[in-house]
């Protein structure tokens, strides 16, 4: 079995109180040497200080583990942008997760033709690297993206996003591990030589669950619809999660990345399974 490294999501508090359960999580999720963390982008110009602030705070509390910044250019200039990523980089982020970002209801697409706004990932990509040499990370989507009309659509999507400079793509979340194998397979033989990292959720409440796979088109096994209708518990959620994590290592997977929701004690569990601390 392929030994494991991890990688964990976090996203910004909105109080006081969820702050302090945030810190606790990256300190107890530091002590598995993650390969890095990252912290989700808001659309709005508070919300993007309240991502630097956060990401000032936990990289105080992260033991030097890097910190990586999503980052949206939907409704978002180039000019915008650029002054976002000057002060990302003058705080010490090397790592960037780069996405279009959730459309808004009320934006008319695409934007400003003549160059004000980007339009695609891949050039996205190019213009952060020449700004500044950034670990870049993008999205993949094993049931393809909400917005693609096929999967060979969102394949080639893909393949100009990693060729533009893209370090690996993570995966949207998925509950089957095939279909991350057959969507590695078909990234492989359009031409895709850069790591895909599979992006696992736990599942503490599988209603939201469903309903935010819903909303990505991420489908949910039978399989979990039957193993929810009795009772629940967190060992539940580990059993499931662990199960996933073990049948990916054997199949030759080295690094997992986690969407936390903040929580760590699933998490904790789990990856201490797979530690060889």
């Amino acid at each position: 079995m392929t030994d494991l490294t991890y990688s964990f999501e976090f996203f910004p508090p909105k109080s006081e109180k969820s702050a302090q359960e945030l810190l606790s999580s990256v300190e107890e999720l530091s002590r598995f040497s993650p390969k890095f963390m990252t912290v989700t982008f808001g659309t709005g110009g508070g919300s993007r200080d309240t991502t630097l602030q956060t990401l000032k705070n936990l990289q105080r509390a992260a033991n030097g583990i890097p910190f990586g910044s999503h980052l949206t250019y939907i409704s978002h200039t180039k000019e915008e942008l650029d002054h976002y990523t000057d002060i990302l980089w003058n705080q010490g982020i090397r790592h960037l997760v780069a996405l279009r970002g959730d459309m808004p209801t009320n934006l008319v697409w695409p934007l400003d033709p003549d160059a004000e706004y980007y339009q695609f990932t891949s050039d996205f990509v190019e213009a952060l690297l020449k700004r500044h040499p950034f670990d870049i990370s993008v999205g993949a989507y094993p049931e393809k993206h909400p917005d693609a009309p096929d999967m060979q659509a969102d394949l080639i999507a893909l393949k100009k996003k990693c060729d533009a400079g893209a370090t690996r793509a993570i995966t949207q979340l998925f509950f089957d591990n095939d279909v991350y194998y057959r969507f590695v397979d078909a990234a492989q033989k359009a031409g895709i030589a850069t790591p895909i990292v599979p992006g696992l959720l736990p599942i503490r409440d599988f209603q939201k669950v469903c309903e935010f796979a819903s909303k990505c088109q991420a489908s949910v096994p039978q399989f979990l619809h039957e193993k929810f209708a009795g009772d629940i518990s967190d060992n539940l959620a580990e059993d499931l999660l662990s199960a996933q994590v073990e049948d990916l290592a054997k199949n030759g997977v080295d690094h997992i990345h986690f969407y936390t929701l903040n929580k760590s004690s699933v998490l904790n569990a789990v990856c201490k399974n797979f530690s060889k601390n």
